[in-house]
């Protein structure tokens, strides 16, 4: 397989990993809003497992990082058509 067939492979892989990671997100979001509309935040603090909310904070942020860098890069290439128009 040469290096434009792989590229090709790769691309396919990546664009397959993102549909399903775009329906994964909608899932935790669609748990997260079931969870803050069913409770208040002083309940979810107070009876939570103080662990569980640790974890879920940290992948949170860590989602929200890379997706930020994502967001940059769009930002960035964007910038660049701008100016090459």
């Amino acid at each position: 397989m040469g290096p434009a067939a792989k590229k090709q492979v790769d691309i396919a892989r990546l664009t397959a990993d993102l549909s399903a990671a775009k329906v994964e997100l909608l899932s935790a979001q669609c748990a997260a809003d079931r969870i803050r509309l069913q409770y208040s935040m002083q309940d979810i603090v107070a009876f939570g497992e103080r662990q569980a909310l640790k974890r879920i904070i940290a992948s949170a942020e860590a989602l929200y990082s890379f997706c930020s860098q994502i967001e940059a890069q769009i930002k960035r290439e964007e910038d660049a058509d701008k100016q090459n128009q």
